[in-house]
């Protein structure tokens, strides 16, 4: 694993808070930073494949197939509502 440093500017709040979970986690700030920021990555390259999947369905399929599959229940979404995309209306 290659590394690469990036001078982070934080708001002292901010700061403070990651650092008490770092410490409570027995991690270093560094180590917690890096976990989240991977995490929050990791979460957006699902919800973009997600939304290429369902871009592609929609376009293969039609919306009104799609549509009636039935909607998602809430306890299924991972973030906000995703919008359709503009060539699906």
């Amino acid at each position: 694993m290659s590394k690469s440093t990036y001078p982070l500017k934080l708001p002292t709040s901010v700061k403070t808070a990651a650092a008490n979970l770092a410490k409570a986690d027995g991690v270093s700030l560094n180590q917690l930073i890096a976990a989240a920021v991977a995490e929050k990555v990791g979460v957006m390259e699902t919800r973009s494949r997600v939304l290429g999947t369902a871009r592609r369905r929609c376009e293969a399929e039609g919306l009104a197939q799609v549509l009636a599959q039935g909607r998602p229940r809430a306890a299924d979404r991972i973030g906000p509502p995703i919008a359709r995309p503009a060539n699906c209306a």
